[in-house]
């Protein structure tokens, strides 16, 4: 457009002079519906996502002879004369009565005033919306996967950015899941074996979906021995002595016979897995019997248990009762008829007992 015309500024207030093509900067990006323009009422906030579309309605009426659309103080559209050069701004017209600016993939360089001025016959009106892009928080910093030693200090970081400012927070992933104490920065003192695991940090604004993203932290711990179980085998049997220890790294086991280590031999099996370790004697002997140790190690410490593998006690027979003898005199249960052999010892002492009686009246 060549032509001289009467322009706008930013104050609504129309100024002669001539008005030169320039280029609105923009780029792209999700957003809000906007509201429509109305040159009886101030300034609009339009609150747009970044990536989606925005129109900025303005509309007219019969009687305007010129109407523009203007960012800051560069001409966008005059009429239907395109002066931006960006291939996502382009009008959204109604015959004669709608005059919109449409803003494609919106993006922050799109952020700003713009203003829809019309000269009529009678006065020149302005109206400006402010358009505002609404950013997705992004979570473009955070802590790489790390192993420290159980009582150390950790400091996990997570830094995002958005529009507005998102917020960050953490959990645990635990069955639990509880949030932590933290924002960007989440601070444990004298971690515990029971702190390691998947940490989850999420950025979050109202209205946008938000980042999350992990970090696995391993703790270190020195060997514990959970459980050992002994063996009561007999001879000629299969013996078996197991070992569990929890340990981070992993715990490397050894096998000890009084103060000889065993090794996997003919008779003797030792299997490893993991934090699990069994020794297996294929064939029990007299000189199997005894104490075993058990020993896990790794980087960070020692730990020791005593196993037994021991022969079964078989049952006693019952002593057999005997009769008096010269020296001890034993207790003997009851047989058949002893009840009757008393009833009669005790008739017989009473018989006596009246003659003896009997004898002294009559003075035998």
């Amino acid at each position: 457009m060549n032509e001289a015309w009467t322009g706008t500024s930013l104050q609504g207030k129309w100024v002669e002079g001539n008005i030169y093509r320039s280029s609105a900067r923009s780029s792209s990006g999700s957003g809000l519906p906007v509201r429509s323009t109305d040159f009886l009422r101030g300034t609009d906030n339009i609150t747009i996502r970044q990536g989606d579309t925005a129109i900025l309605r303005c509309y007219v009426d019969d009687n305007v002879s010129k109407v523009a659309w203007l960012n800051r103080s560069n001409i966008i559209f005059a009429r239907e004369d395109k002066w931006s050069l960006d291939p996502r701004v382009d009008l959204v017209t109604k015959g004669q009565l709608e005059y919109s600016l449409r803003i494609q993939k919106v993006d922050v360089y799109d952020e700003g005033p713009y203003t829809c001025s019309v000269q009529s016959q009678q006065q020149p009106k302005t109206s400006q919306v402010h358009l505002i892009v609404q950013v997705p928080p992004r979570i473009y910093n955070i802590s790489s996967d790390i192993t420290v030693n159980e009582g150390s200090n950790v400091t996990l970081r997570c830094l995002a950015n958005g529009r507005p400012e998102p917020m960050v927070n953490w959990r645990h992933l635990t069955p639990l899941a509880e949030e932590l104490d933290g924002d960007e920065y989440l601070e444990i003192s004298g971690i515990t074996r029971e702190q390691a695991g998947r940490y989850e940090c999420k950025a979050s604004s109202d209205g946008l979906a938000p980042d999350v993203k992990y970090v696995n932290v391993v703790v270190n711990y020195p060997p514990q021995i959970m459980e050992s179980v002994n063996a009561e085998i007999e001879v000629g049997r299969t013996g078996v002595l197991q070992c569990d220890a929890l340990a981070v790294p992993k715990p490397d086991f050894e096998w000890y016979r009084d103060d000889k280590r065993l090794y996997s031999t003919q008779g003797i099996h030792i299997q490893n897995y993991g934090t699990h370790s069994v020794l297996t004697v294929a064939n029990v002997t007299e000189d199997h019997y005894g104490n075993y140790t058990c020993v896990a190690t790794n980087k960070l410490g020692i730990n020791n248990a005593s196993l037994f593998l021991f022969k079964p006690v078989l049952p006693t027979k019952p002593v057999p009762h005997k009769e008096e003898t010269d020296a001890t005199v034993l207790w003997r249960q009851p047989g058949p008829g002893t009840a009757k052999d008393n009833s009669d010892s005790l008739a017989q002492s009473l018989w006596l007992l009246m003659a003896s009686m009997a004898c002294l009246l009559f003075k035998c």
